[in-house]
């Protein structure tokens, strides 16, 4: 049995023609469960050979628009999909509060397509299957595969002004996988991770940059996100044995700069090992050095 952990996308709300919006697959035998669904999320899982139609659940983290701009897309592709493969409903699992309102309204966004089709091939409107849980303090298990082998907890993390942000913890005969969606450094995500195979991790280099972005709105968008140099403190502390960088800010635009954001982990004092995110980079468990970061990275 193996898990795998694929970025489906490591970008940010500026369009990249190289990092889709925000999004982590892990996949365990069958299993495949997508974490939020930034733009081109569908073209990613396409290319990494998964459709819609396979996904037990889509898990949302947060609202932010860049997380879950293609919710439209994954929920109307399995509804047009249906009548070839059954599947039925998609999963939709998130923290209680503003999702349930944004998944009714994300799926009136094709209203005409969805009338003229009902005319041809489908009997019915797209829906999905929400999984609304109450925000949790701790972490708390919110989904479990049908065969009982895959686990998934969720716990409210620090991206305020935001509100019902959470991370994942995921739980397969593996190992254990950690998204933590878009957060600060906070003590949530560090229980979270306490002793994680591979833990996804957004990243923002708030310290190098201070000056540079001082008394600019970059100020306050950066105070709401991970800094690298905190963040391998972080992952140090708790054992963290691979920390895969994601939703990196700024976007790194060279193997040069990619680098300096394995450097600031490790002046944080992280020892362990350390992927810088691109699209489609996919990590195994338990490691297989021959298969494992399937795509290219910074890895060491």
């Amino acid at each position: 049995m193996t898990t795998t952990v694929t970025l489906t996308g490591t970008g940010v709300p500026f369009p990249s023609a190289e990092r889709a919006g925000p999004g982590v697959l892990v996949s365990h035998e069958e299993v495949h469960l997508q974490f939020d669904a930034g733009r081109s999320t569908l073209m990613r899982l396409t290319q990494a050979g998964i459709g819609a139609h396979q996904l037990a659940a889509l898990f949302l983290t947060h609202l932010h628009s860049d997380h879950v701009s293609d919710v439209v897309d994954l929920a109307h592709t399995r509804w047009v999909q249906n009548h070839l493969h059954g599947t039925g409903p998609l999963p939709v699992v998130a923290a209680d509060g503003h999702a349930p309102g944004f998944v009714e309204r994300a799926l009136t966004a094709n209203a005409y397509d969805v009338e003229v089709r009902m005319r041809h091939v489908q009997e019915h409107p797209p829906e999905v299957a929400g999984n609304w849980f109450a925000l949790p303090a701790r972490a708390t298990e919110v989904w479990r595969s049908p065969c009982g082998r895959v686990g998934v907890e969720a716990v409210r993390v620090r991206h305020e002004p935001v509100e019902q942000a959470v991370g994942y913890r995921i739980t397969t005969p593996d190992g254990v996988v950690v998204v933590s969606g878009d957060t600060r450094v906070c003590e949530e995500v560090a229980a979270l991770s306490e002793g994680a195979d591979v833990v996804v991790h957004e990243a923002c280099r708030s310290t190098a940059l201070a000056e540079f972005v001082r008394d600019t709105p970059f100020e306050t968008i950066f105070s709401y996100h991970a800094d690298t140099v905190a963040l391998g403190a972080m992952a140090q502390r708790v054992g963290v044995s691979h920390l895969v960088l994601t939703h990196l800010i700024p976007e790194p635009m060279s193997p040069e700069q990619e680098a300096e954001y394995e450097a600031e982990v490790r002046r944080g004092g992280f020892t362990g090992r350390v992927s810088v995110g691109r699209d489609l980079l996919t990590v195994t468990l338990p490691r297989d050095t021959a298969t494992d970061d399937a795509q290219t990275g910074v890895d060491r």
